[in-house]
Parts: structure tokens; sequence; C-alpha cells
């Protein structure tokens, strides 16, 4: 099996290598391939999981390249990691809409619309090269945001062997088995929405619905581990809803917080990220390789201990869990689901995963080809759909919404069409203002220049 990885400079990719070597035997695989257009970072995080690649229980060979062609050559599985324009193209997404008072954010509102423009020619590039070199390759998508870009590749271009990957809807899953003393693969969570934007409407464990209880833990002291949101609100809705929806649900407060913090996240990213590649650079050249490895762990600490602090206004308070559920969160993420879907694919065991897919009926109201991020059965080379059935008016309103506008972004940077572009914009619901929309429309494009579509 050869596993090809696009944007492999990038900093998960050292953790999705410890998940592919701990898990190598059940996966069969043989290649792994390292994809980057930027050549110097490639090989820099390639010195950094040099001890890895060089143990004697790694048995699988590895491979680095610039080329996009000869890295998707023959692949069996193709994983996309990248970013479009960088870290430094994240800090406009964020900084731009903030100036306006309008969230800030990387995925959701402005931040996900620019990065969408940027990214959808991309990835669909990639899929033009898959055609000829590897026609039968199951594409997983990591790349933000990633139920848009899954839908492009689907809409736009006609492949299905196509899904989109989060680790969020995962991470609950295990918090929520934790919480109810269960075995995650015992627990099944009955979730629906689009990637950033889900809801859990039962949580069902040996034939009962735990929802219910989890409800009224709620009523109880303390905190409820990982949800940045009030009781109250989550005890009206009668579901948990996905972090992300803090922005929904919080948008005044969100957008206050951040101003206040003084600082975006993608700009704490930035200066997290600078310091880590200094420190890797500096004990490369001491051939400090065991240095290396202590220096990315700790970066993973400080951003993952400052995950959403901004934006709430407060970290995500995690102590009321187990110790071994925490470190679960923290080594699982997407390496992890992302190689059990691989491993369910080949036909090693099936297994229930929430991915982003099309809808195929599962959601009542809407179309079959939107994709939506709802529970799957994943067998030997086939993902299915599990029914969701109706959900709630306001939820689906405003999935509806969020959809339009994703298509009407894939259009735009798919035809270059700046009419698109801005009414996908305005008729977002963290923006709903067209002279806002305009304002920040023309921002993005000034300042990512090159990064974007060319817009008419």
């Amino acid at each position: 099996m050869k596993i090809t990885i696009i944007g492999a400079a990038g900093l998960r990719t050292p953790l999705i290598m410890q998940a592919i070597r701990a898990q190598q035997d059940r996966l069969g695989i043989h290649d792994l391939v390292l994809m980057d257009i930027d050549g110097e970072r490639l090989e820099l995080i390639g010195a950094l999981t040099s001890l890895l690649e060089k143990s004697p229980d790694t048995k699988f060979h590895i491979h680095r390249t610039t080329d996009p062609t000869q890295a998707l050559m023959d692949a069996n599985f193709v994983i996309t990691t990248f970013r479009v324009g960088g870290i430094e193209s994240r800090i406009i997404d964020e900084r731009v809409p903030l100036s306006h008072g309008v969230l800030g954010q990387e995925t959701t509102g402005p931040g996900g619309f620019a990065m969408g423009l940027r990214s959808v020619p991309v990835i669909l590039d990639y899929v033009k090269i898959m055609r000829k070199v590897c026609p039968n390759a199951w594409l997983l998508n990591f790349a933000n945001p990633a139920g848009m870009l899954t839908e492009a590749v689907i809409r736009q271009d006609g492949w299905s062997r196509v899904v989109g990957i989060c680790d969020a809807p995962a991470s609950m899953h295990l918090v929520i088995a934790a919480l109810i003393s269960a075995k995650p693969e015992d627990v099944y969570l009955d979730y629906f929405g689009l990637n950033h934007l889900g809801w859990i409407k039962r949580i069902i464990y040996q034939n009962q619905d735990f929802l219910p209880d989890l409800l009224e833990l709620l009523k109880s002291p303390g905190e409820f581990p990982g949800l940045p949101f009030d009781k109250e609100l989550v005890s009206s809705l009668k579901m948990i809803p996905n972090e992300y929806l803090y922005y929904y649900y919080y948008a005044i407060q969100a957008v206050n917080n951040i101003l206040k913090a003084g600082e975006s996240r993608g700009e704490k990213i930035a200066k997290l990220n600078l310091q880590l590649l200094r420190n890797l650079r500096e004990k490369l050249t001491a051939q400090d390789y065991n240095g290396m490895q202590a220096a990315y762990q700790a970066y993973l600490n400080e951003r993952g201990g400052t995950y959403m602090a901004n934006e709430t206004g407060k970290s995500h308070d995690l102590s009321g869990l187990e110790p071994k559920v925490i470190e679960s969160l923290s080594t699982e993420g997407y390496a992890g689901v992302a190689l059990n879907l691989i491993e369910a694919l080949i036909g090693n065991k099936p297994m229930v995963q929430i991915l982003n897919v099309p809808n195929k009926g599962a959601i009542g109201g809407m179309d079959d080809l939107d994709v939506v991020e709802i529970p799957t059965l994943v067998q030997h080379d086939h993902i299915q759909p599990m029914v969701v059935g109706e959900i709630p008016a306001h939820c689906l309103g405003l999935i509806k919404q969020i959809k339009h506008y994703e298509q009407l972004t894939i259009e735009a940077a798919v035809e270059g069409s700046y009419h698109k572009a801005l009414l996908a914009l305005t008729i977002h619901p963290l923006v709903r203002d067209f002279s806002i929309a305009s304002n920040i429309l023309n921002e993005y494009i000034s300042k990512h220049k090159g990064y974007f579509p060319d817009l008419q």
C-alpha cells in the first residue's frame, strides 16, 4: 500500500507519521510519500522525524518530493493537509473581518470563505493529477474548510472516492464515552450537521439514549468538560452542539473576546510556529535530534493549551476527565481518525465514523450531493451514510443557509466570479450586510494578491 500526504511540511505531519508507524502492520503500508511545495521546510520536518524513520521498528519506506505527480503516482490513499498561503494568509483571513466588527476565525465566517476561495482551485488541480496517475485512490481531505473542499471535489470534478475528515466529532465521542463510563466503540452518537456546524441529538449506549442523563448532569455544579457553552443554552437546545457553534450562539461575545485579547488565533499560532521553527533549525545545526522532539512536544502542549482561549475568553477545561482520556484526546486527533478510516476501507474491520460525505437522503431537507457531517458505516472500499432523518427546524435553516454560502463560494472560486463571491459573503449569517461584505472582499483581494482567484 502507498499513502501520499500532500502538504507534508505542515506541523501535523510528525503526528501522522507516529500514528502510521503504530498501525503499520494493520495497514499493510509499504510506501509513505511526503509532498510539499516548500522543499526546505519539508526537509526540516524530515529531520524532526528522523529518529522514527531510522528506527528498526519502522517497516515502510519514506520518500519526500516537491513534485505532485511523482508523489501521487500509484497511490492508494491520498491525504490532503495543505494551507494555501500559509499562516500569513490565515492572519489576513482573521484580521480583515475583525477590523469591521465581524468574526475573524480560521474556518468560520469570512475566514473560512477566504480560505475556501484560495483552496478550492488547488485541491481541484491535485484531483486532475490523481485522475491520470492514481484513478482508484481514496482522497482523505484534512485541508480546511474540510466540508467545502470535499463538496468542491464531488460537484466540480465528479470524484466520488473522497471524504472530509475532522477530529472534533471524534473528540466529542471520546469525552462522552468517558462521562458515561463506556468504551467509545460501544457508544453511538446520533450526530448531524456540516463540518464545524453540528449537533448531537442522541447518545445510544446499551440500547438506551443517555443524552437526557448528560443534560441532567449540566444542572450539577461545575463545568461540562470541553464545552464553551452556558448550561442553560445546552439544556434549552436539548442537544449537545459542536464547539464551533460558539461562534453563532455567542457571535458578538466571540468578536469582543478576540478584540480584547489583542491578537487573533492565527497571530498567536504564527508566533508559536516561528519560535518552533527557529528552535528546530538551531537544534538541527547542533544535530540534537532529541532536542528537536522535545521542542516539538512543548510546542504542541502550548498550542493545545490555548485552543479557543481568545475566542471564548477561557481555555477548555478537561480536568474533570480521567488522565487516560485526556491523553487519548491529544493523540487521537486527525491522524487517528484518518488511519482508522483507512483500516476500515481496506477491509480490516467495519467501523462507524462521523465523516463529511454526500447526504444521499440521510438528513431530511438536504440535497443528495450536499456534503454533510454525519455518522457513516465504513466497510471494504465503501462508505455508507447512516440515516439521520428529520432535524429541528432552526438547525436545518442554519445548515441550509451555510450550505448555500459554501456552494456560492465554490462556484466563485471555479468561475472567477466576483458577484458570486460577494453574494456568498453577504448571505453568511455572521456577516449579513452587503456593504461590510463588499469591504471585506475587496480587502481580501488586495491583501491576498496571487493566492486569490482572479475575480471578475
